[in-house]
């Protein structure tokens, strides 16, 4: 069950959302949108004991993975 990163087209803002199965009624937790774009996110993987981070359209300059305190 994988969790989603999304846009709402009516407030702007971006949430998450856990996914179970093919549930494709995702509304805003703020306004209750449903007009919603899922966005690219980084992920990370496990290798060797080290965690490791892919930097996704959500990263910023200042950092390689996304998950540095300026990027969001």
């Amino acid at each position: 069950m994988p969790i989603y990163e999304y846009e709402c087209k009516k407030c702007k803002k971006e949430f998450e959302c856990l996914v179970l199965g093919s549930a494709k009624d995702i509304e805003c937790p703020t306004c209750g949108g449903k007009n919603v774009e899922r966005l690219m996110s980084a992920c990370s993987f496990k290798s060797s004991g080290k965690f490791t981070a892919s930097a996704g359209s959500s990263a910023c300059s200042t950092c390689s993975g996304g998950s540095c305190s300026t990027c969001h």
